[in-house]
């Protein structure tokens, strides 16, 4: 405890000091400045920007390329309008094409990023504080199709998972396209004044044909990686007031579950059918501070997690948070080591949530009680899962300061208590910008952790408390022809993040990567290639070499969107007593779209590995091609599948394949019908095991969905799934039999007031 107590002094001592030393103001002087005007008509988001307030706005044109061309006249004009009432921000778009016909746009559910970005769109930002740290994104499709997200300039991610209720509009033309779009204030955060505002807003629009055409209004310097210090700067904004800013969000969710107990033989016994009803509440104290909380909350998830590789796996794999409660200031809670990760929450009774930003000073204070409470237990080696059918309260509290013009620094507290059990993560962190093209990231943690009896018992981990320490710092150089990081790790055997995701420990990585980057002119037979090397060391506490990596790659970006990439790699691997030299290794993916239907891609790789259960070495192979068709305007289909296959010296260790179909059917933007089919099949030779292993196991997932969706909670959801298992041993087969099945319902109703 003493360390943590030094930890927030030693921030304190921080705060205090000037604020200029942590960085200087990388503002451009090139932006532009705006005035914008206040509405005095009413606006209806339909698309057609018939109101007098667009005739009366100024045009703001999109005059700058900057992928691939480095600011130069885009090929296609887009002119912005920008305006606001006492209840909504709002923006349009006119977007000419010189050929209508050919604009790319499918209807899809919000947020589906990676469709998304397939077709025509446009996109804006909008840094409401004017810190150049963070920003609100949205972007919107001919369609009306909705995807937003927040901008973290610090972690510099795109955070897809953040949600708002707004409206937008979209309607191809003789000319091109048109956008509309209305944010209600109360869905946003801003400083709370009466007098004039400058929010920084980046107005953008993709547009995707042999390439894709990255345009905006604002330059964009490629000698300056703060993206936020070049938006445009927009006046005005007086008087604004969020109202009185409270949304009630109450669901009812039911669902009846059959289970085959005796399985594969016994009947399906009928489950008993579960009704629930919740509520979560959102309060917006200040325009820039939001209150949430939650009574026996909805946190099912209606879309099944994507299929992953878990053969010949060392540690926990991971899954992204889908759910609406934890995302609401996801990214003040962010820091360069993963000591947050909501869904260790599995099974919560209640939760509370205070997040938000107040002049210089953001951050957040969650807290959760869990019915479950569920471990990932890490070690140099590997990491191991656990769940624990007892509750365990949970609660985060973070604070991050601007300092100077684009510096950061941070205090966090990650702690769950239970019966006989606690850990406890404290420590600070920063981000320095310390010139244009120049970043350093870091961060302190101190952990003390007392594992239940049942934990340290099935899991060898201590039965007394015990501490640890991890830092991690990273130095990253981004310019317009180079790009070099540096990095260095060291956690502690004893280091634990049990409300985070920190699947190895007992580390001292030291991490080198350095790549040239090349351009093409917007003719070229290339639009970018990249050649880079990396190097990566691994220690352990004892100073045994568990891992060094050599590696190389090539990668190329040309017409129809393709992308092909290359490496190689020497490595060195330390796996429970033996260290297996000389491993190379290759990998080699290619990506294309040739037009408006559909894209794919493939990855392989091979070379030599290590066979973790038997602990010899292997060789591998893995191939994973992946298919995306857009039949129409309605109807998507994806395909993927993983083929991996493994071999040792006394011939095959084990092949997997498995697959997955996702069908969807879009009737508008707002309903749709899904059906996601997963298969797995594993075939192992049982011979070449040191232990007793099935020859063989397969599973097959199926979820179908009706989803009604207004907003993302005002929402229908009807679904059925169910699960086959089958195997093969010494004694029997047993093909592909239904172990369970699952009928649900979901009612939700935003009631905003």
């Amino acid at each position: 405890m003493k360390t943590t107590f030094a930890s927030f002094a030693i921030v304190l001592i921080l705060l205090t000091g000037t604020p200029s030393s942590f960085g200087q103001d990388e503002t451009s002087t090139d932006v532009h400045q705006y005035r914008s005007l206040r509405s005095e008509s009413p606006i209806k988001v339909d698309g057609l920007l018939d109101e007098p307030a667009w005739s009366e706005a100024t045009p703001i044109p999109l005059n700058y390329e900057w992928f691939p061309g480095d600011q130069t006249e885009p090929p296609v004009g887009t002119d912005a309008f920008v305006t606001y009432d006492d209840d909504y921000f709002y923006i349009a778009f006119k977007a000419y094409d010189p050929d209508p016909s050919s604009v790319r746009a499918h209807l899809m559910d919000r947020d589906s990023i990676n469709t998304f970005v397939q077709d025509d769109h446009i996109t804006f930002m909008i840094d409401t504080f004017n810190d150049e740290r963070r920003a609100f994104q949205f972007r919107v499709n001919p369609l009306g199709v909705q995807a937003d997200a927040i901008f973290s300039q610090v972690e510099f991610v795109e955070d897809f998972s953040w949600d708002i209720i707004w409206d937008s509009a979209g309607k191809i033309t003789d000319f091109g396209y048109v956008v509309e779009v209305a944010i209600p204030l109360n869905q946003l955060r801003f400083p709370k004044t009466s007098g004039k505002q400058t929010w920084g807003i980046e107005l953008g629009r993709s547009y995707p044909r042999a390439i894709r055409h990255r345009i905006a209004a604002n330059r964009r310097d490629r000698n300056n990686n703060c993206l936020l210090c070049q938006i445009d700067k927009f006046t005005g904004f007086e008087g604004l007031e969020p109202g009185r800013n409270i949304e009630l969000d109450p669901t009812l969710t039911a669902n009846r579950t059959d289970t085959r107990e005796d399985f594969p033989d016994g009947a399906m016994g009928s489950g008993d059918a579960d009704f629930e009803a919740g509520i979560t509440a959102r309060w917006g104290i200040t325009p820039s501070l939001t209150l949430n909380g939650t009574i026996n909350p909805d946190f099912s998830q209606v879309e099944a997690d994507a299929v992953q590789l878990d053969v010949n796996e060392r540690f926990a794999l991971f899954f992204e948070e889908k759910r609406p409660f934890f995302l609401e200031g996801v990214d003040f809670f962010s820091t360069p080591i993963d000591a947050v990760f909501t869904r260790t929450v599995v099974s919560p009774e209640w939760g509370v949530k205070l997040s938000g930003k107040v002049g210089s000073n953001a951050g957040g204070v969650f807290l959760t009680r869990d019915e479950v409470n569920s471990f990932v237990i890490p070690s140099n080696q590997r990491s191991q899962q656990a769940f624990l059918n007892e509750s365990v309260d949970a609660g985060v509290v973070r604070y991050r300061r601007d300092i100077g013009a684009n510096s950061t620094i941070g205090v966090l507290y990650a702690g769950r208590e239970g019966t006989n059990y606690h850990n406890r993560v404290s420590g600070i962190d920063g981000f320095v910008r310390l010139s244009r093209t120049d970043e350093l990231r870091f961060q302190y943690l101190r952990s003390d952790t007392l594992y239940p009896q049942q934990i340290a018992d099935d899991y060898d981990q201590p039965e007394e408390g015990f501490s640890d320490d991890a830092i991690l710092v990273e130095y990253d150089h981004q310019s317009q022809n180079w790009r070099w990081s540096l990095e260095w790790e060291d956690l502690g055997p004893g280091f634990r993040a049990d409300s985070g995701f920190v699947p190895r420990v007992d580390i001292k990585r030291s991490d080198a990567d350095l790549s040239r980057i090349f351009r093409g002119d917007r003719d070229d037979w290339y639009t970018q290639m990249n050649i880079g090397v990396g190097y990566e060391r691994v220690e352990d506490h004892n100073g045994q070499l568990t891992d060094e990596e050599y590696d190389a790659f090539y990668l190329y970006q040309g017409p129809m969107q393709s992308v092909a990439q290359v490496g190689v790699s020497v490595e060195k691997e330390f796996y429970f007593d033996t260290l297996y030299e000389d491993l190379s290794g290759w990998f080699a993916y290619f990506e294309i779209q040739p037009g408006a239907v559909g894209k794919f891609s493939l990855f392989a790789q091979g070379g030599e590995t290590i066979d973790y259960s038997n602990n010899q070495p292997a060789d591998e192979f893995v191939v994973q091609p992946r298919l995306e068709l857009k039949l129409g305007r309605h109807v998507n289909a994806q395909f993927f599948h993983i083929f991996q296959d493994l071999k040792v010296a006394d011939g095959d260790l084990s092949t997997a394949n498995i697959s997955e179909l996702r069908l969807v059917y879009n009737f508008s933007t707002r309903l749709f019908v899904r059906g996601i089919f997963q298969y797995r099949n594993v075939d192992y030779s049982p011979e070449n095991f040191g232990f007793p292993i099935q020859s063989n196991t397969e599973r097959f997932f199926s979820q179908l969905l009706f989803s009604y969706k207004v907003n993302p909670q005002t929402v229908v959801f009807v679904g059925y799934s169910d699960n086959y298992r089958g195997y093969e041993d010494d004694h029997h087969r047993v093909d592909l039999t239904q172990s369970d099945r699952t009928i649900f319902v979901k009612l939700g109703y935003a009631w905003i007031l």
